[in-house]
């Protein structure tokens, strides 16, 4: 009687293993061997047309070939594109959802809002960043400034400074201009944008004399004679617009802001997974037509390690901190 008592649990216990196992081995993500068997949700948290929406459209497409699964692109703007990464942050970290960062959400936001929905180190890992897109200057041909040192002595000259818009409050732009006008001294006196495309349609008409903005977005105006470029703040002259030249050429030595986009996942997504889209995406950025289209995009491929572009994520948190501190930027 006593062995029998014994085994009644013993046998109970060893059924609760294998039924433990069987559960565990169908919840568990898929490795990197058999992944993906379905398609792949990328959350872009922007409106389509934009520069962000154009290259991670780009790089889906190629990515789904090279996985054998449609990368489906799924917009989902809002808040500065707090409402979309914040989807993302709650997915499961399965590898079926991914987001695309951009540095405006991820590491200005945080500094910027009262309150984001999510934590842009905790609730993500870095997958890849596609790469840098090149921001301008371009003013009005009525401004008397045809280079940045001019532009820069001609609003000290002027009390009422010189107007700069961007495509809103917080933005990158925003903040390289507030940060330019700490380096400089400018009086540069920034105009808020719902959006990079009626600012530049009000340099055009003459009612704004100064845009900072993405290459991409000015372009076609530059080269139709439209606007001036003054000055790109990247770290080289851009092969789209090799005469115009860098902030830094132009006085402030070491000066550089861009904008990024790259591709992140939720938290807990399997590292394997993560490794292999990496290679993915490092992949495509670098084929040569698709390098090729992100150049006209102003967009410099990178397709960097996953710890590569995490620690540019943190780097940039501390550094946009300071800029915001030091310009008192906040948006309800």
């Amino acid at each position: 009687m006593t062995t029998h008592y014994l085994r009644t649990p013993l046998r109970f216990a060893l059924r609760a293993l294998v039924v433990f196992a069987t559960v565990a081995s169908v919840a568990a993500p898929a490795s990197a061997d058999d992944y993906p068997t379905k398609p792949i949700r990328l959350i872009v948290p922007f409106a389509p047309g934009g520069v962000t929406d154009t290259g991670a459209r780009l790089v889906a497409d190629r990515l789904g070939q090279r996985l054998g699964q449609q990368v489906v692109v799924d917009n989902r703007p809002g808040a500065s594109g707090n409402i979309g990464t914040q989807m993302a942050a709650v997915a499961p970290p399965d590898g079926y959802t991914l987001v695309v960062g951009f540095d405006g959400t991820l590491v200005i936001n945080p500094h910027v809002y009262g309150k984001v929905p999510f934590d842009p180190v905790k609730d993500f890992v870095p997958v890849s960043k596609i790469g840098d897109a090149a921001l301008i200057i371009v003013t009005h041909p009525s401004v008397p400034a045809k280079t940045f040192e001019e532009l820069v002595a001609y609003s000290k000259s002027n009390p009422a400074g010189v107007s700069y818009g961007s495509a809103g409050t917080g933005s990158t732009p925003h903040l390289a201009g507030e940060l330019l006008k700490v380096r400089t001294g400018a009086n540069f006196v920034h105009v808020p944008y719902k959006g990079g495309g009626q600012a530049m349609a009000d340099v055009v008409g003459g009612t704004l004399p100064m845009l900072y903005t993405a290459v991409a977005g000015a372009y076609p105006f530059v080269q139709k004679g439209q606007v001036n470029a003054i000055a790109v703040s990247s770290t080289q002259r851009l092969a789209s617009l090799p005469k115009v030249p860098t902030v830094a050429e132009s006085g402030v030595p070491g000066f550089e802001s861009s904008s990024w986009i790259g591709i992140l996942a939720p938290a807990r997504t399997p590292q394997s997974i993560v490794d292999r889209l990496q290679r993915e995406i490092h992949a495509v950025v670098h084929t040569p037509e698709v390098k090729e289209r992100l150049a006209a995009l102003g967009i410099t491929a990178s397709g960097n390690t996953s710890a590569e572009f995490g620690q540019q994520i943190q780097s940039d948190l501390k550094r946009y901190a300071e800029i915001v501190k030091t310009a008192n930027i906040k948006v309800d």
